[in-house]
């Protein structure tokens, strides 16, 4: 009996996973605004124009992570969760309102304080219902989760512009699958433990920024989810650009991708328990390298689609391992590390806008792809510069 209400108590939480994924839709969102509201605009400003929507999505982690801390605090994880899916809804409605650049940069602001907010209260709302050995694979379930969100959204968009007629009812639909975990979470009930642990503030993460290998550990983070968002908001357009498909065929670029960084998060979790994640990292990232630098050259469209699959497999297992390393190299800073490594989320808002500059100053998307490989020349660099140790 008692297992049967842990299920029923987990599943509401894990499907909040899934709502998490919708920020991987500004890949998507950034291709059809360059196409639909940009047409006016100078060719050598599309690109950074339309690659404001993620900067506009991501640089919100910047700002929210750290005061969502103070505010679960007050608050509890639970209703922050719920706070999340409330301005999501709303962020979900505005394109269908207004369909415009500004509102679309507006949308995806609220989108990212949303998903600022989920990312933060989420995993700790999932320690109150799992506990002891089942957390590291509930956790390891959940980004399962969200990957599968990521990977559906180009097949979403496709069934709503051929089936309803506008790839814009995405919003919508994404708008009610909220709504459903909204209400499944509320009537769930949850015991929270009185929290007795000091959230860290700005001052904390400062502080912890002078440690080195943090520093080195806090760039990898902003580099790789750099590379997991310039991939995801370069790939439609650069089969537009090079195998003249429309936007909406070019949608399954980023499907591509996000299908074999779920199968290379699912298979990743065996080979970790395997081998040192340090050699996997090494592997996986020489893996990614050589395939970007590919992918400067390749025009022929189902090589680029299969060099998207490489990228995603390669990249996938990354972000944890960086991420085991930080909080292993300071196991008495766990709180403030885990606070300013999501903060490090705000690559997926650095990158793109250079991304976009490049592409406009070369007049092509190898400008993107350059800026995408410098960044994983960097996470190259780390993987070999990584002390072995057990993460």
């Amino acid at each position: 009996m008692n297992n049967k209400i842990s299920i029923s108590k987990i599943l509401p939480v894990l499907f909040g996973f899934f709502v998490m994924g919708f920020c991987d839709v500004v890949g998507i969102t950034s291709a059809h605004v360059k196409e639909d509201l940009l047409g006016s605009y100078s060719p050598a400003f599309r690109d950074t124009l339309s690659n404001l929507i993620p900067v506009a999505l991501f640089s919100m982690f910047l700002i929210f992570s750290v005061p969502t801390g103070l505010l679960m605090n007050k608050i509890g994880r639970k209703k922050t969760v719920l706070l999340s899916n409330a301005i999501t809804v709303l962020a979900m409605f505005i394109p269908l309102i207004d369909y415009s650049f500004v509102t679309s940069l507006f949308a995806f602001a609220l989108l990212g304080i949303a998903n600022t907010i989920l990312q933060v209260s989420l995993n700790p709302l999932l320690t109150n219902v799992v506990k002891g050995d089942r957390l590291a694979s509930s956790l390891t379930a959940g980004q399962f989760v969200k990957a599968i969100s990521s990977f559906g959204a180009p097949f979403i968009a496709a069934f709503a512009a051929s089936q309803l007629d506008n790839w814009q009812y995405i919003f919508p639909i994404y708008a009610v699958i909220t709504i459903l975990s909204t209400v499944w979470l509320m009537t769930t009930p949850i015991y929270e433990e009185p929290i007795e642990e000091k959230v860290s503030s700005f001052g904390d993460i400062f502080e912890i920024l002078k440690d080195k290998n943090i520093f080195f550990m806090f760039l990898g983070i902003l580099f790789v989810v750099g590379v997991d968002v310039g991939v995801n908001t370069a790939a439609s357009k650069i089969l537009m650009e090079r195998c003249g498909l429309s936007s909406i065929d070019a949608g399954y670029g980023p499907s591509v991708y996000f299908a074999f960084r779920t199968l290379g998060a699912f298979l990743g979790a065996f080979f970790l328990a395997r081998y040192s994640s340090y050699k996997f990292f090494k592997l996986n990232i020489i893996g990614a390298v050589l395939a970007l630098v590919a992918l400067i050259f390749i025009g022929d469209k189902m090589t680029v689609f299969a060099i998207y699959g490489i990228i995603g497999f390669t990249i996938a297992n990354i972000f944890p391992i960086i991420f085991g390393h930080a909080i292993q190299s300071r196991p008495d800073k766990a709180n403030e590390i885990s606070g300013l490594m999501i903060t490090g989320v705000f690559g997926g808002a650095i990158i793109p806008f250079i991304m976009g500059l490049m592409s406009d100053t070369l007049g092509s998307q190898i400008g993107a792809v350059l800026v995408i490989l410098a960044s994983a020349m960097y996470l190259l660099y780390l993987a070999f510069s990584m002390k072995e140790s057990k993460v």
